[in-house]
């Protein structure tokens, strides 16, 4: 799976967001069934787009928390 396709479809998730700041729960089965790949698949790329310092990860401090993602 291309990080890059994966990256602008996170990325224009999260600035479509009407979050102030922008961020965005992401669900991993919904892009894997818009990609068509595995659940794996998005997991890993999203935590090597993690490491890489090309999207940041939190967790929110209040039921549900969730993970969240946010543009560096």
């Amino acid at each position: 799976m291309e990080k890059e396709i994966l990256l602008q479809l996170v990325q224009s998730m999260i600035m479509s967001s009407s979050k102030k700041p922008k961020y965005m729960s992401i669900s991993t089965v919904k892009v894997a069934d818009l990609l068509e790949t595995s659940i794996s698949h998005i997991e890993k790329g999203l935590q090597e787009l993690v490491q890489e310092g090309r999207l940041r990860q939190s967790k929110l401090e209040q039921p549900p928390h969730n993970t969240i993602y946010m543009l560096p």
